[in-house]
């Protein structure tokens, strides 16, 4: 299970390099889009649920470094207006 890096620009400009154990980030963001917030976050939430779903279904447990990085998701997103958006830049 391939693991994939996706970086996402932040409402204030900040990037940052997130995690997931698998490539299946890859059906819920696409590079070089823009998203709204709201959107970013469910969308993050379904990747990283479903990656971490694939570990656990190999290994038996679930990925505790992506359910980590959606926690990291989480909270940066609460620091926004609903109304900001979130760039992704690229995946890989």
């Amino acid at each position: 299970m391939p693991e994939m890096r996706f970086t996402v620009r932040w409402p204030d400009g900040e990037e940052e390099s997130c995690y997931s154990p698998s490539s299946v980030v890859a059906e819920f963001l696409e590079p070089a889009t823009e998203y709204t917030l709201g959107d970013f976050v469910v969308r993050s939430r379904l990747a990283l649920d479903k990656a971490s779903g694939r570990v656990a279904a190999i290994y038996g447990y679930r990925c505790s470094r992506a359910e980590a990085q959606l926690d990291r998701i989480e909270a940066r997103a609460k620091e926004f207006e609903d109304s900001a958006t979130v760039h992704c830049l690229r995946l890989g």
